[in-house]
């Protein structure tokens, strides 16, 4: 028995299926009544997000303990000293290399 036969039964089945459904999700997709829920739900998704961001936000400067804004200021910031460090490495290198 071929090992490849499973899969090739699959793959026909899985694609005579795509071929009737596709058509029938693809005209819900473009349905004003599928549009309009979905974009209102992802709306209101998208304003709880950012209310619940603003609520832990709060919560951990209530702490005292740094918000993720101020962890991304830190690390900007360490990343900008990092680099300035590697350059200033470089130079030196560059520098001695000369004197030899």
């Amino acid at each position: 028995m071929d090992s490849k036969a499973p899969w090739q039964t699959f793959k026909q089945a899985f694609d005579a299926w795509e071929a009737a459904a596709s058509p029938m999700f693809e005209s819900w997709l473009k349905s004003p009544f599928v549009i309009g829920p979905a974009g209102s739900f992802l709306s209101a998704y998208s304003q709880m997000r950012a209310s619940q961001e603003r609520m832990m936000s709060a919560w951990w400067s209530t702490f005292g303990l740094p918000t993720r804004s101020d962890q991304r200021r830190t690390l900007h910031a360490m990343n900008e000293l990092q680099s300035r460090l590697i350059d200033l490495e470089e130079k030196l290198a560059d520098l001695e290399e000369g004197k030899t």
